[in-house]
């Protein structure tokens, strides 16, 4: 599953949808604080993307692609809360890899897999322009918060904690 792959898949889902969106090449970058300055905007406009294990009981474990503004974190107690769960942590690199179907710094806000819910925090839907790398690190995207919740069809909770100093 190269990750070209998912970056392709991801342009067909917005040309079919006809959705403005405007790309941003940049030098390969993964972390959303470098990533945003390259770019050039705040990072509370830029969509982190991290995939979590949600233990809901002994023989229950979903899959979890959170959501958030990128100065902020996942709210993880949030996140146990809203699936009345045992546990909820991050989960491992492979198992990340394999369901966002790119490499940690690429994930992108969508599932493109039936095993990976996608949660997104209000503040990101409700952002005018909303940035993130397009499953690759040489390059970005940028569409409107309304489009990209119409899109990916997130699960919308409150599952960001307070700013990141």
């Amino acid at each position: 599953m190269p990750e070209h792959d998912t970056y392709q898949r991801l342009i067909t889902l917005l040309d079919s949808a006809a959705v403005d969106y405007e790309l941003i090449d940049h030098a390969p970058e993964g972390s959303t604080e470098a990533v945003s300055a390259l770019r050039g905007h705040p990072e509370s406009e830029a969509a982190k993307c991290i995939v979590l294990r949600v233990k809901v009981d002994r023989r229950t474990t979903r899959n979890v692609l959170a959501v958030v503004p990128g100065d902020r974190r996942v709210d993880l107690a949030a996140v146990k809360t809203l699936y009345s769960a045992r546990y909820a942590g991050f989960s491992d690199a492979e198992t990340a890899e394999r369901l966002a179907r790119s490499v940690p710094g690429t994930v992108l806000p969508f599932s493109f897999d039936a095993d990976l819910e996608v949660v997104a925090d209000p503040d990101v839907v409700a952002q005018p322009r909303l940035y993130f790398n397009a499953a690759r690190l040489d390059r970005s995207l940028v569409i409107s918060g309304a489009d990209y919740a119409r899109l990916a069809a997130p699960r919308v909770e409150r599952i960001a904690g307070p700013t990141v100093d």
